[in-house]
């Protein structure tokens, strides 16, 4: 048996997904691609920065985990404190010692950012705001947002409370993957009315057909106009996060004008399906004598529309392949090179069992194939 390594190359019509140049107003920005993990945008994204209202997104997601687990329903009544009335900036204009359901508080802080019903829900399940903001961060290090810090509920401007756009896009997409169905029922919305004060979400994406459903604004005098924003056309999800923009006005249309950038500029490719074939390759001894290769991973990549000449694929292995086989071994490798990024390699499968031959067809084959350089039929 002769192995000889046999390596095809192919020349695909995409090209890399390295960040295309784009005039970025916020002092921080990041944007993702949910489908592939591909960053499209970078700018000061692990900068600590001040996160306002938009740390209202891990308080959500707390008391979504709560739901879940059952420690609370959405018809269970919290008290309104004194403390929690008296909360300054954006309101949800509950009353003082009141009671309010877990549900019209999830409206009040994700609608209407409502700082008052933070504090309430914090108080109402933590016993602290202090002890609420604990948990906070703790499950921001968990999920991998290590730049990150709360020290209270709200995102009220306090020493020590920081986060970057980074940590905001990681902390939105797993509240977008853990809580499918209680993203869709509240983060939409676009309105929301209690206490006979009926207030829109602040975030204006929401109103316009570009796909947007989530998640939320926020400002404050040391960080600006941000916004965490995710928005779904097709299969794509993108989620972008800009902060430190001068005025509400200035934020819509950076939002505007980087989403669109990020569906319009990107399309995400399927280079590779789990299981499409991509070479026959001879096989030795075997009682067939050519078996298909299939890639064994799916491979799905975020590249610019505009350039369509740089991706490179190589398929290594050697041949022939010895018999026996089984669907799924590993015989070679599938190499994909991203300019500017590397190599990626992914493993090359059998797509079928084939048994060895009997052992005098073996010889035969030997022989046949040491005289005239191939199988016998």
């Amino acid at each position: 048996m002769y192995n000889i390594l046999v390596a095809i190359s192919l020349i695909l019509a995409f090209t890399t997904p390295a960040t295309a140049a784009i005039d970025v107003q916020a002092r921080q920005a990041y944007m993702v691609d949910l489908q592939t993990g591909e960053v499209l945008l970078e700018k000061n994204a692990d900068q600590q920065m001040a996160p306002s209202s938009m740390s209202k997104i891990m308080t959500a997601h707390l008391i979504f985990e709560r739901l879940k687990s059952g420690d609370i329903k959405l018809d269970d009544l919290l008290h309104v404190s004194e403390s929690a009335w008296r909360m300054g900036g954006s309101k949800m204009f509950v009353k003082i010692n009141s009671n309010v359901s877990v549900e019209d508080l999830l409206y009040g802080v994700i609608v209407q950012s409502g700082n008052d019903a933070c504090l309430v829900l914090a108080e109402g399940v933590a016993g602290t705001e202090a002890a609420f903001a604990e948990e906070m961060t703790q499950k921001a290090h968990e999920m991998g947002a290590k730049d990150t810090s709360f020290v209270n509920s709200s995102g009220w401007p306090a020493e020590g409370h920081f986060s970057t756009a980074k940590d905001l896009a990681l902390m939105a997409e797993r509240t977008i993957r853990d809580f499918p169905k209680e993203y869709e029922k509240y983060y939409a919305v676009k309105e929301f009315e209690y206490n006979n004060i009926k207030q829109g979400n602040r975030n204006t994406l929401l109103y316009k057909n570009m796909g947007a459903d989530g998640v939320k604004t926020g400002h404050s005098d040391d960080g600006g106009y941000g916004s965490v924003t995710s928005a779904k056309q097709g299969d794509r999800r993108l989620i972008l996060v800009i902060n430190g923009l001068p005025t509400m006005n200035a934020r819509d249309q950076e939002a505007t004008t980087l989403m669109n950038w990020g569906f319009n500029y990107f399309k995400n490719y399927k280079i590779f399906g789990k299981g499409d074939a991509v070479d026959v390759a001879d096989v030795w001894g075997g009682a067939e004598k050519t078996v298909q290769l299939v890639a064994g991973k799916e491979i799905i990549r975020t590249l610019p529309r505009t350039q369509r000449k740089d991706l490179k694929v190589k398929i290594i292995y050697d041949a022939p392949i010895a018999a026996p086989l089984k669907a799924g071994d590993e015989v070679g490798t599938i190499e994909i090179t991203f300019p500017e990024k590397g190599v990626e390699k992914i493993p090359l499968l059998v797509a079928k069992d084939i048994e060895q031959d009997g052992f005098f067809q073996r010889i035969s084959n030997s022989v046949h194939y040491l005289l005239y350089g191939k199988h016998s039929s």
